[in-house]
């Protein structure tokens, strides 16, 4: 898995990839942008005290708010806007590295936005139920945190490469089969968007370490008919 995750950062400077990183970096700043604009006019309209302290107080408390919640809901929305170009990231490190795996199934770009929508909605939802934990639960929230988000990240991500090469039914016996390895590659995810500036990345490093990731997987063989 290390080594898939290395492949993964050494890709991104290869001609191929450079300029979906330059986009990917374009709509990641875009996005938090957004991000910490909406959240910062929601909390700037809350009604204050009247008290100068606490009003002092309640404002200091926005601002991290503001950039908390921004900071949990960037890898959701930048990760929807990215499902755009993941076809290309994929199909750039497979040029690279699996040449002889042949042409992709090429899903259908509903069934792509569909994963990364979901994706979004999973991630939002759950985190925002999570926000108390993450708040009032040192030590113990950054492990809630990359396993909340490892599963929904490691799920996700998989889902999206594998079906380039598998139909959905083959997709979902090959997540659960290797359940394990999948999960922990979403951790992995999960902690690539918790790191500033790396975060920015993310998408296109997540990709191509799936795609790697993917790739170390044994096929699962067809049932056999009975006679």
């Amino acid at each position: 898995m290390l080594r898939a995750l290395l492949r993964a950062f050494a890709e991104l400077f290869s001609p191929p990839l450079r300029r979906v990183v330059g986009i990917s970096l374009g709509i990641a700043v875009l996005a938090f942008s957004v991000l910490w604009l909406a959240v910062a006019l929601i909390l700037a309209h809350a009604s204050l005290i009247g008290w100068p302290a606490l009003d002092w107080l309640i404002n200091l408390l926005g601002v991290v708010g503001v950039l908390l919640l921004s900071w949990l809901l960037f890898p959701a929305v930048v990760t929807l806007v990215m499902g755009f170009f993941i076809e290309r990231v994929a199909g750039a490190v497979e040029a690279l590295d699996y040449p002889g795996r042949g042409p992709p199934r090429r899903p259908a770009i509903r069934e792509t936005l569909a994963v990364s929508l979901r994706l979004m909605l999973s991630t939002v939802a759950l985190n925002l139920l999570a926000l108390p934990i993450y708040v009032l639960v040192p030590g113990i929230n950054l492990f809630v945190f990359l396993g909340l988000n490892g599963y929904l990240f490691g799920r996700e991500y998989f889902e999206v490469v594998a079906l380039r090469r598998l139909d959905g039914d083959a997709v979902k016996a090959m997540r659960h089969r290797f359940g394990g390895r999948v999960f922990l590659g979403g951790v992995v995810i999960a902690g690539l968007f918790a790191v500033p500036f790396v975060n920015l990345a993310a998408p296109v490093v997540a990709t191509a370490f799936m795609v790697h990731l993917f790739e170390s997987l044994p096929r699962l063989a067809p049932p056999s008919v009975a006679s």
